[in-house]
C-alpha cells in the first residue's frame, strides 16, 4: 500500500477545510453489513463503465505508481476506480492511534456536529485528493458530508466524504469502510490492490455527517435517482 508523508504534508491545509460544523447530534454506528439499501452493485456498476473524464490530468493510487486513474463526470455524480488505502486518521481509539497507524493524524478535515474529528474505525468515510491543478472537488459539487457509494466484490456500501488526502494520490477510505467491505482494515498493511469503485453524488449532504444510518437512506436514494439518469 502506499506511503504516507504526503498525507502529512497534506493535513495541514486540509485542516482549513474543517470549518463546517453540521447540526444535530447522533452516535457513528459501526455498519453491520457490508450490502446496504436494495440498489445492487452490478446495477450502479452497469453505469460507470465508461468514463468521461473530468479531472485535468490523472491520480497516482500509491506513491510508486503511474498516474493511471482519472476522476470521470456523470449525471449527478463524479466517479473513479482505484484501489483503497485505509484512512485511521481522526479521533484516537482502540484500533486507531499512534501505535497501530505509523501515520496516524488525530484530525480529519470534516468534523463531527460537535466539533469533533470524526471517528475512522466506526465511520465509512471516503478521503478525496485536496485541491489542485488536476481536480478541485468542491468545483464539482463535492463537500464534507457528501454521500459516496463505495463498491467492491460485489458489495456497495454507503460513507461520506470525511477527510482530504495527497493532490496526487486516490483511493483511500476508513477503517470502518474497509472493514464493513471486506477488506483488511489494518492501516498499515491492510487494504486493496484494486477493484474499488467510489461514486461520489454531486450536492449532497448527510446531516449529521457523523450519521451513517442517515447516509445510508440519502445514499440509497440518490443511488435510484443515478441509476434511472444515467
Amino acid at each position: 500500500m502506499r506511503t504516507r508523508p504526503l498525507t502529512l504534508a497534506a493535513a495541514s491545509g486540509a485542516a482549513l477545510l474543517a470549518t463546517a460544523v453540521l447540526p444535530a447530534n447522533a452516535s457513528g454506528a459501526a455498519p453491520k453489513s457490508a450490502q446496504e439499501g436494495s440498489v445492487s452493485a452490478a446495477d450502479l456498476l452497469a453505469k460507470v463503465t465508461s468514463c468521461s473524464q473530468i479531472s485535468n490530468g490523472k491520480y497516482k493510487t500509491d506513491d510508486e505508481t503511474s498516474a493511471t486513474v482519472p476522476v470521470c463526470g456523470k449525471n449527478g455524480a463524479v466517479f473513479w476506480k482505484a484501489d483503497m488505502d485505509v484512512d485511521c486518521d481522526g479521533q484516537v481509539t482502540g484500533k486507531c492511534n499512534g501505535d497501530t497507524d505509523p501515520w496516524f493524524q488525530d484530525d480529519t478535515a470534516f468534523h463531527q456536529s460537535d466539533g469533533k474529528p470524526l471517528r475512522a474505525d466506526s465511520l465509512p468515510y471516503v478521503v478525496v485528493p485536496s485541491a489542485s491543478s488536476i481536480w478541485k472537488y468542491s468545483s464539482s459539487g463535492i463537500k464534507g458530508g457528501g454521500v459516496v457509494a463505495v463498491i467492491y466484490n460485489n458489495k456497495v456500501e454507503y460513507a461520506v466524504v470525511g477527510d482530504t488526502g495527497p493532490t496526487k494520490i486516490i483511493g483511500e477510505a476508513s477503517y470502518a469502510t474497509a472493514k464493513a467491505l471486506g477488506i483488511d482494515p489494518d492501516p498499515a498493511t491492510g487494504g486493496a490492490d484494486s477493484g474499488v469503485t467510489y461514486i461520489l453524488f454531486k450536492n449532497s449532504q448527510v446531516s449529521p455527517i457523523e450519521s451513517h444510518s442517515a447516509a445510508v437512506s440519502l445514499g440509497e436514494s440518490l443511488a435510484k435517482q443515478f441509476i434511472r439518469d444515467n
